[in-house]
């Protein structure tokens, strides 16, 4: 395997193999629109394009994307190009996955002059993209279209235009990335001013004097409103908020890497790889910085607000550099243009993170692409809800019902395209983001407890209460329900 043909000055060769990249990345990660963040963001872009949806519920993805353009941008894509919104949806997360590559592909080649470490790297990523971070309960990339995706795409390739000494196109691609996820965004400028800072003054002093430039790299948006009694009922529900509560391998997750990069800037300065040795710095400032923050911030009480800004996702940005840097070490120092351990490597990488991804996911298609028929009984579910209720109805069902066997965290109000009762997973993260929404939802989640032990008593007082007319139940359904489709798991039923 010659690599020294694959050189910068080819752009036609880096294109084909950063797609060539991109494809095996999505193959292997997956792709699963309406899971985990997608039942708020999905829900919110299809609100946009169909004001009649979620006649009842639109509070509980609303507000939350009140900060960020994504969703509209998203619709307005869709009634531009007249493309249906399912296929969008895949172009954009390819087209963000391709966009990551190449900017990982533009820091290595200015950090690396090896062809084999940059290409390394970059097919280090591109497998690694379902990476967990420490104990963020975040991977470096989403199996469906996140705005933090979008975002981080366009972090990375700010860092790349900073270490092209092109700061006024980087400032440009940071605000793109704030008004797309203002926490990446802000944690990117947090990063690129340490890196800025490095390349201009050097490993020696240059964090000097630089009280002022420090402060920007503070994350902003602190909020200091009283806690409510339900805001932190769904705040404990998210136990991965809590730094003090992780376990000390997520500890040792979010401190290795800080020694590997000091690690890297002692043998980059060594070897006079100057440019390495000020990028391996201000990652490990970054770091440094940002974990002290992060330590200081989340331990007082009086700051519990600010815990669901999750100061830790500076990690994120972290471990992708941690990927990128171990990929062009190794294809430097390993690899080097031995194909046999080139097909090793890619076979170990990719197979390694494909298998993780099956186990992750067991009872869903691996790619759950447009068009195709689904197998999971419960999006079954959701497709007959869809295409056979009236965009009116107002369904409940299990508030538990992401975690159950065989569901695998899909959204029901995203794939549905129907309002339901607030649920007791996802909904509370919202309203850790919306503290008015906390007695709203604490009344709908208490109003369905012992879900399942309901009988047609219960499904008629949530009627009364709330105006819930539809169900959705475990099959074969309780009595006195009018079912209108089951299959062997579940049934879609109406309250008489």
């Amino acid at each position: 395997m010659e690599f020294a043909r694959l050189s910068p000055g080819r752009p036609v060769v880096r294109f084909a193999l950063i797609l060539i990249f991109t494809l095996l990345g999505f193959a292997v990660m997956g792709y699963h629109p309406g899971y985990e963040d997608d039942g708020v963001y999905l829900a919110a872009v299809k609100a946009d394009l169909q004001p009649a949806l979620y006649p009842h519920d639109a509070a509980f993805f609303r507000l939350q994307l009140q900060a960020t353009v994504f969703d509209g941008a998203l619709a307005r894509f869709v009634h531009w190009t007249g493309m249906p919104l399912a296929w969008a949806e895949l172009l954009w997360q390819l087209a963000t996955i391709f966009g990551t590559l190449w900017a990982c592909h533009s820091i290595a080649r200015q950090l690396f002059e090896d062809a084999r470490a940059q290409w390394a790297g970059v097919a280090m990523v591109a497998a690694m993209l379902t990476l967990p971070v420490a104990g963020t309960a975040l991977n470096l990339a989403d199996q469906h279209l996140h705005p933090r995706n979008i975002a981080t795409a366009l972090i990375l390739m700010a860092v790349a235009r900073i270490l092209a000494g092109r700061r006024r196109q980087a400032l440009a691609l940071l605000a793109a990335a704030m008004v797309m996820h203002p926490i990446m965004g802000v944690l990117g400028i947090s990063f690129c001013a340490f890196l800025a800072l490095s390349l201009r003054q050097g490993p020696g002093g240059w964090l000097r004097g630089q009280t002022g430039s420090l402060a920007a790299a503070v994350p902003l948006g602190w909020i200091f409103e009283p806690p409510t009694p339900n805001w932190h009922r769904a705040l404990n529900t998210r136990t991965y908020y809590f730094l003090y509560q992780w376990t000390w391998y997520e500890w040792l997750g979010a401190l290795g890497p800080l020694a590997l990069f000091w690690l890297l800037w002692r043998m980059a300065r060594r070897r006079g790889q100057a440019k390495l040795a000020r990028f391996a710095l201000a990652v490990l400032a970054y770091g440094v910085f940002q974990q002290a923050l992060a330590m200081a911030v989340l331990a007082p009480a009086a700051l519990v607000r600010v815990t669901p800004l999750q100061p830790m996702r500076y990690l994120q940005l972290e471990y992708f550099f941690l990927a990128l840097m171990a990929g062009c070490l190794l294809g430097s120092a390993v690899l080097r243009a031995r194909a046999w351990r080139w097909v090793v490597y890619l076979a170990l990488i990719n197979g390694g993170m494909f298998a993780a991804q099956r186990a992750l996911l067991p009872a869903s298609q691996h790619l759950e692409l447009p068009g195709r028929a689904p197998a999971n009984p419960w999006l079954q579910a959701f497709q007959w809800v869809r295409r056979n209720t009236p965009v009116t109805a107002y369904f409940a069902l299990d508030p538990r019902y992401l975690a159950l066997p065989g569901e695998d965290y899909h959204s029901f109000r995203a794939l549905a395209e129907r309002s339901q009762l607030a649920d007791a997973i996802k909904d509370a993260s919202v309203v850790t983001q919306v503290p008015e929404l906390g007695d709203a939802w604490a009344r709908q989640v208490d109003a369905q407890a012992g879900w399942n032990r309901f009988q047609i008593k219960d499904f008629e007082r949530l009627k009364r209460e709330f105006g819930v007319d539809w169900v959705l139940v475990d099959y074969p359904q309780p009595g006195g329900l009018d079912c209108r489709w089951h299959n062997e798991r579940l049934a879609v039923c109406q309250i008489p």
